[in-house]
């Protein structure tokens, strides 16, 4: 394997998955401060996720911070000195500063190694929807694909990942600056549940607002009918805030009507959680382009 894909905490894929493909996939953390402390997200290795949880639960807001400049550039230069060419495929620059700093870094690499195989890519993705790319990245990687093909690959399919966030509890929205004040209060009382996407600047719009759990398993069901094409959409991520049976229950809603895709259930890292709350119901996949404005 020539490839190495670096990534960043936001991707929201399991440890089990991390683990199993670590020869082709390492995963750069992003600071979480929570209760006068810092974290590095590594997606629940050190910090339980429903320790995690539960802390939401009880009221604690954690925020979130950009990787610096110089982990990435460490990173880049470990990973590159294994001989590898390296492809970072990065959170969103339309959410964060993550990606200016990787490319940043990139730079300063390039200016040590010049020829180096070091590819930066702004997948204008977010959690799941950027972890259905690191998964396609990665199997490409382990068949065999260079650095310079799978950024191209990348860069050309990343309005094909789509994804749509089921947000539980709108205060972490509000917190956030996603929506005022008097319409969480309002939606909290109506048992309103927004849904959110992203766009093709990567920024994360409401797309629509439904009452109920229930809604919001059929709402996600009916975009991969909308989206779904054959023979690309072969895999789906659904991902949770520390709900899985709800997870569950939303594969088997999907596995009745798409039993070629496989549905894979991953659990919401702390980056993610930290802006949404817990109870999130998310999902993710490859299929037709996504719409400019969401």
């Amino acid at each position: 394997m020539k490839t190495k894909i670096l990534t960043d905490s936001c991707c929201d894929l399991s440890l089990s998955y991390i683990d199993h493909h670590k020869e082709a996939l390492e995963v750069i953390g992003i600071p979480v401060q929570m209760e006068g402390k810092d974290f590095i997200d590594d997606l629940g290795r050190s910090y339980n996720h429903t320790d995690f949880y539960n802390a939401l639960r009880r009221g604690v807001m954690p925020t979130t911070s950009q990787i610096n400049t110089y982990r990435f550039e460490k990173a880049f230069h470990t990973t590159l000195e294994t001989g590898k060419e390296v492809i970072y495929l990065g959170f969103s620059s339309g959410l964060s500063g993550t990606y200016n700093a990787a490319f940043l870094a990139r730079n300063l690499v390039l200016e040590d190694r010049p020829d180096a195989p070091l590819y930066v890519v702004d997948t204008l993705s977010a959690s799941i929807g950027l972890g259905v790319l690191v998964l396609k990245a990665v199997a490409m990687a382990e068949a065999g694909a260079g650095a310079s093909e799978i950024a191209e690959w990348i860069l050309q399919n990343r309005f094909n990942a789509n994804h749509w966030f089921g947000v539980d509890d709108l205060i972490f929205l509000k917190n956030g600056g996603r929506i005022g004040a008097a319409t969480a209060a309002v939606g909290s009382v109506l048992n309103v549940k927004p849904i959110l996407t992203m766009d093709t600047a990567g920024i994360l719009k409401p797309y629509s607002n439904v009452r109920g759990r229930k809604k919001v398993m059929s709402f996600l069901f009916e975009q991969l009918k909308k989206y779904f094409i054959e023979n690309t959409t072969t895999c789906a991520i659904i991902g949770h805030g520390d709900c899985e049976a709800d997870a569950e229950h939303l594969k088997e809603i999907l596995a009745e009507s798409f039993p070629q895709v496989d549905v894979q259930i991953m659990p919401l890292s702390m980056t993610i959680a930290s802006h949404v709350g817990p109870n999130m119901l998310a999902l993710a996949f490859l299929g037709e382009t996504r719409e400019a404005n969401a």
